[in-house]
């Protein structure tokens, strides 16, 4: 949703792509990542924390890494 903003840091391992729109990703550390439409970043579970926010909304695709160990064969 536009301005949205994460009221935590996430340590779980997903996968995002971008499909409409930006979103502002930001690492503990201070570095920060814009990604737009195309533009995709992948985290491992706890290597990472971080956390999103948007100004003017985006559509996301995500894949949960957790989700993917529990289907896997």
């Amino acid at each position: 949703s536009p301005g949205y903003l994460a009221d935590h840091w996430c340590v779980k391992g997903h996968m995002l792509l971008c499909l409409e729109g930006k979103l502002d990703t930001e690492l503990e550390d201070g570095r920060r990542f814009t990604l737009e439409p195309g533009q995709s970043y992948h985290v491992a579970d706890n290597s990472e924390p971080h956390r999103s926010s948007t100004q003017p909304g985006a559509k996301l695709y995500i894949v949960d890494y957790s989700l993917l160990r529990k289907n896997a064969l």
